[in-house]
């Protein structure tokens, strides 16, 4: 029995795939082993302390149960925000289903926390395309009330060439009406590696020396299982995400968070139910048990991830394509980027992407003006959970130099899949050449 030969006989039939393209990706697949390999420790880390965190809490069958109306002493919710802020080692943490995206849930931190007269500094550059839209900083999205028409005032510090900190423009930014500063974890639709640990960390030291009261605030998108730690573990005094990324492991149907100081979460669960209700409100209607496995699963799915990443960067970056990260870089982020030079490209490779889905494999994506967005956007996204970063997808502003980012994958074999696919589409529009 030979069931790597079954393997690639089945993608060459069922796939169309070339034995030229899987001999390739079998050839880098072994060279960056030992590297896929100590992604599995991280992974081990974070499944220890998902289930301590879940026995700390107490979970029990009970905590399933269904609530209706204004969910008045829901249990379940209760406990899952328990679980999350022990996880992300925060004072307090709001989880919700009626939470839709991440920028909603960085909307809800940003509103509820700043006030008119405050000033917001980005210090990671410019935020995400649709948090740009919050803060009001794209002319389409005036009159809507954006933070910035609140009455609160706004600046940026870019990062430095090599993606640290410009520490001395931060520190001389900072106002005593600074009442946020704003970080970005991942690269966004940036060419950037993702921030470490370790470098913000440091520099949220710097920052309290000079404003011990700022309230530093972190998007936690794509970040959360990345690292040994969570910002709020090294500084920070708020984060938030979407459970349709990491934490929710690929089972979450919708949601997001907000993790913290108690305070500060209080203020934000204002901003989704009300002043007076904040937190108290919210029937989950059973889907507790769905976040609560999703969230028990989520370790071992971004590590599946993360091979995925690791894999596509060491293909593209053999056949002569700048990655970001690089191979063996630390990483702190699910995206990997590839800057594929053409705007066919990038259609290509996510068309291919698209191919590999388990959920609409037959669509073709095209770029489209999407809501929230400067550019037209193509996505490749078939996925169960409409819009779920975790499972495999891969998205691009169609801007030069044409960066790709491509994240997730709920199985290591998935993300291979569609490496494979991506390789041998671009194959065949003579865009690649493959020699080993």
């Amino acid at each position: 029995m030979n069931t790597k030969k079954d393997i690639k006989s089945y993608l060459e039939k069922e796939f169309a795939i070339s034995a030229e393209v899987i001999d390739f990706v079998k050839q880098i697949e072994n060279e960056v082993a030992p590297q896929l390999k100590k992604l599995d420790d991280m992974s081990e880390l974070h499944q220890y302390r998902v289930i301590k965190a879940m026995q700390r809490a107490g979970l029990g069958e009970r905590h399933f149960s269904v609530s209706t109306g204004y969910g008045y002493d829901d249990i379940g919710r209760e406990v899952v925000e328990t679980i999350y802020a022990n996880v992300f080692g925060a004072e307090d943490a709001l989880v919700r289903p009626h939470i839709s995206s991440g920028t909603h849930a960085i909307s809800l931190a940003l509103y509820g926390v700043l006030r008119p007269g405050d000033h917001l500094l980005a210090i990671t550059g410019s935020p995400y395309d649709t948090i740009r839209t919050v803060i009001g900083l794209e002319d389409a999205c005036v009159g809507q009330g954006t933070i910035k028409e609140f009455g609160v005032s706004y600046d940026q510090i870019e990062l430095l060439s090599d993606g640290g900190f410009d520490e001395a423009a931060i520190l001389a930014a900072i106002a005593p009406n600074t009442k946020m500063i704003y970080l970005q974890r991942s690269t966004g639709y940036s060419w950037r590696a993702a921030l470490t640990m370790e470098i913000m960390a440091a520099m949220i030291k710097k920052i309290r020396e000079v404003k011990p009261d700022v309230v530093v605030f972190v998007d936690n998108c794509y970040g959360e299982f990345m690292d040994r730690q969570e910002p709020v573990s090294i500084g920070a005094d708020l984060i938030a995400g979407s459970l349709i990324k990491n934490p929710g492991g690929g089972l979450a149907p919708t949601g997001g968070y907000v993790a913290g100081r108690a305070d500060l979460v209080h203020l934000a669960a204002c901003r989704l139910a009300a002043p007076g209700v904040a937190r108290e409100t919210g029937a989950t209607l059973g889907i507790n048990r769905t976040l609560l496995q999703g969230l028990f699963l989520a370790p071992t799915v971004v590590a599946q991830a993360i091979k995925s990443a690791v894999l596509l960067a060491a293909c593209y970056k053999k056949l002569g394509f700048a990655v970001c990260p690089e191979v063996t870089d630390y990483r702190s982020d699910i995206i990997q980027s590839v800057c594929l030079n053409t705007a066919e490209g990038v259609k290509t490779f996510c068309q291919a992407i698209q191919e590999a889905a388990p959920v609409d494999s037959q669509a073709i994506p095209e770029p489209w003006d999407m809501p929230g967005y400067s550019d037209p956007i193509i996505m490749a996204a078939g996925a169960f959970i409409q819009g779920s970063s975790i499972e495999l997808s891969a998205d691009a502003p169609m801007r030069e130099p044409y960066y790709v980012y491509f994240q997730g994958g709920l199985t290591h074999f998935h993300g291979k899949l569609g490496i494979l696919l991506s390789l041998q589409r671009l194959l065949e529009n003579k865009m690649i050449k493959i020699n080993f």
